[in-house]
Order: structure tokens, then C-alpha cells, then sequence
């Protein structure tokens, strides 16, 4: 465990940091979206807008909005260039 727990963040911590900021969000399936994160829950439900959806690493389709429901997410990152 580190020995500053000041610079701990809890999940939902860094997930509020990361509001209107840009994501690549990877879910079951292959699939991965990358847009911006607009909203989100404690059960991990996103809202991205603009969002891209790649899958196999083909852009398969752009949505203006668009809901990953959180028990499909495996991981959330802030897309290179947003990082703080």
C-alpha cells in the first residue's frame, strides 16, 4: 500500500475528473468505443457523445450519443492528450 494515501483516488473520483473529457471505453465483445464521456453511474453506465465504435480495429460506426451499459465495460481511459 503506498505510504501517501492523500494522493489515493477513489474510481468514482476519477471518473468525475474525466467529464467531458475524451475516453476509450473497452467492453465484452471486442467492441471498443472512444467519444467523450458525458454522463455516468455507480453501476459504471456511460453516456459518450461523439463516439466512435471500433471493433477488430475497423471505426464500424459514429454515434451522436450513445449509452455502454456498465456490466459490459471492462476498462475506462482517458485518451492520450486529455490525460492530466
Amino acid at each position: 500500500m503506498p505510504k501517501n494515501p492523500v494522493s489515493l483516488q477513489k474510481p468514482l473520483d476519477v471518473m468525475r475528473n474525466t467529464i467531458d473529457k475524451n475516453v476509450l471505453v473497452d467492453v465484452r465483445g471486442n467492441r471498443t468505443y472512444s467519444g467523450v464521456l458525458e454522463g455516468y453511474d455507480v453501476y459504471l453506465n456511460l453516456v459518450l457523445r461523439n463516439a466512435n465504435e471500433i471493433i477488430g480495429g475497423d471505426v464500424k460506426g459514429v454515434h451522436n450519443r450513445i449509452l455502454v451499459r456498465g456490466d459490459n465495460v471492462i476498462f475506462v481511459s482517458p485518451s492520450k492528450g486529455d490525460e492530466q
